[in-house]
């Protein structure tokens, strides 16, 4: 039982809000995000027209601020590359016997939510768990389905079971009531029961101690490396106080990979190249997409939210909330493979991106609600709250912002400064000095297409060798891809949140050939 001073713990929105005066200040932080990006732009473009000689210098100084963000980026890009790979190469069961004597005590409870996925993303996911270097007794499996999927779901699940029913110490089918009231249909909803139910129904239908039980919700396309859980449960048994730490690996987005079409793969080497230097800022980081952490936790924050969107991500700031800022997560420097984006053509291809990289930022939810917790929360430290909440305000607003400013808003004084403006030295030089400013920063680039090749699954035999130059030479389509499907969705997940357009969970289809 929560207590009633953690009231705001369960608010999804501002409509959740009981109190008029305090639905009001929510809204107000909903609007937050969304107030700061346009503000940014309106203000660079009416500055460009009023004072264009400011706007160039601010438009250096902000080329020179993207060069050495991009430097310190990929300077923690590799310095946490490194130690992914080097963890890759334990033993970590060996390890655990070893170092952490008693770790056999530790229970796995997995959930996997699925909604009409096929057999090949489930199956590999199912196996790769099989396959896990750990007491396959010690991993208790919920595939969560949902009630909406109708007999698909039903088979789907009842193969699961007839292949890997006896390979696990419990192997489960939940499945999720439809139109249950206050819920969004989606991820959130399904883990929040199947969490719930299998605390009750399994662990605690065996006697299994809460406190030695830790829960890992994944994506149905997660495929784990063999020793996962052996490195997760080496983390959990070395940290201070497991149960107020989530505990989070690197999702590499390669498992149909070779199969994506080149825009495909920049943005999945992308969104893995960034997990990955994130693992090096835990001042930054919240939990993302497949997490784990204790049961204790879980339960005692009422599992995930099931009315919103970024459940993922809402989970960390539950447990940030509830206890009072002794939270944290903790980077496992290990991999899960996932699926890159890829639909059955390239143009739903490109449509899917870009409404998944929408639903990410829709993250941005989590302002408001850390915001207007953050006031109430007497208890949490004041400079914790300002440290906090301006790196995950500043991330998103750069999210939303700094591409358009650097690659389209960067010109505006050529066109609005008038005649005078274009008259000046100073607008000659501009374009030459963005240019070679620019051209340093592409050290991020080869950074990106060395890491590419090295984390690339085995190549399949039906491509050649010549495969792996695109994957070289696709790297300039990110000036693209950073605006396209980065900025520009970005922008339209904060906007949304500002006008009260309130987004539903869209669930990624998952698609691989081969």
């Amino acid at each position: 039982m929560i207590p009633s001073e953690y009231y705001y713990l369960y608010f999804g929105k501002a409509a959740d809000v009981k109190d008029p005066k305090e639905r009001r200040l929510y809204r107000f932080f909903e609007m937050i995000p969304g107030l700061l990006a346009w503000g940014t732009l309106v203000f660079v473009f009416v500055l460009a027209w009023l004072t264009p000689v400011f706007i160039a210098f601010f438009v250096i100084a902000f080329d020179i601020y993207w060069l050495l963000k991009t430097i310190f980026l990929s300077l923690h890009l590799k310095s946490a590359f490194k130690k992914v790979r080097d963890n890759m190469e334990v033993d970590w069961l060996a390890r655990l016997g070893s170092d952490k004597p008693g770790w056999e005590e530790h229970y796995h409870l997995i959930l996997l939510p699925t909604y009409k996925e096929g057999w090949e993303v489930v199956g590999a996911s199912l196996r790769a768990l099989a396959d896990a270097q750990y007491p396959k007794e010690k991993m208790l499996i919920v595939f969560a389905c949902e009630d909406r999927a109708g007999e698909e779901a039903v088979a789907l699940a009842r193969r699961a079971e007839r292949e890997f029913g006896n390979s696990f110490g419990a192997f489960v089918s939940m499945f999720h009531p439809k139109d249950i009231v206050g819920e969004i249909a989606g991820k959130g909803s399904n883990i929040h029961y199947a969490g719930k139910k299998a605390a009750e129904d399994i662990i605690d239908a065996r006697g299994i101690d809460r406190a030695k039980v830790i829960v890992s919700a994944f994506d149905i396309d997660t495929v784990i490396w063999p020793g996962y859980f052996a490195r997760l449960t080496y983390v959990y048994r070395s940290v201070d106080r497991p149960d107020r730490k989530s505990f989070q690996p690197v999702p590499f987005y390669i498992n149909n990979i070779w199969h994506a079409p080149a825009v495909a793969r920049v943005i999945a080497f992308s969104a893995t190249f960034w997990h990955t230097l994130q693992q090096d800022r835990p001042e930054r980081m919240t939990t993302f997409s497949s997490h784990s952490m204790s049961l204790t936790a879980l339960a005692d924050v009422g599992y995930w939210q099931a009315n919103m969107v970024s459940e993922d991500s809402r989970i960390f700031w539950q447990c940030y909330l509830r206890y009072d800022g002794d939270y944290a997560v903790e980077s496992l420097y290990y991999p899960v493979s996932m699926d890159a984006n890829v639909a059955d053509t390239f143009f739903q291809t490109m449509v899917n991106q870009y409404k998944q990289q929408r639903r990410w930022g829709y993250g941005a939810e989590n302002v408001p609600y850390f915001l207007f917790g953050f006031l109430k929360n007497k208890k949490i430290d004041l400079w914790k709250k300002i440290k906090f909440g301006f790196n995950i305000i500043e991330g998103f607003h750069s999210w939303a912002t700094n591409a358009l400013i650097i690659f389209l808003l960067g010109w505006l004084p050529l066109y609005l400064g008038g005649e005078a403006f274009n008259a000046t030295q100073l607008s000659y030089n501009l374009p030459f000095i963005t240019k070679y400013i620019m051209t340093l920063s592409m050290v991020g680039l080869v950074t990106s297409a060395l890491l590419s090749i090295i984390i690339l699954p085995p190549r399949p035999p039906e491509f050649g060798r010549w495969r792996y130059a695109l994957f070289v030479l696709q790297w300039p389509l990110m000036f693209i891809t950073i605006i396209v499907f980065g900025a520009m969705p970005g922008l339209d997940a904060q906007t949304r949140l500002m006008l009260g357009k309130y987004m539903g969970f869209w669930v990624t289809p998952k698609a691989r050939k081969g």
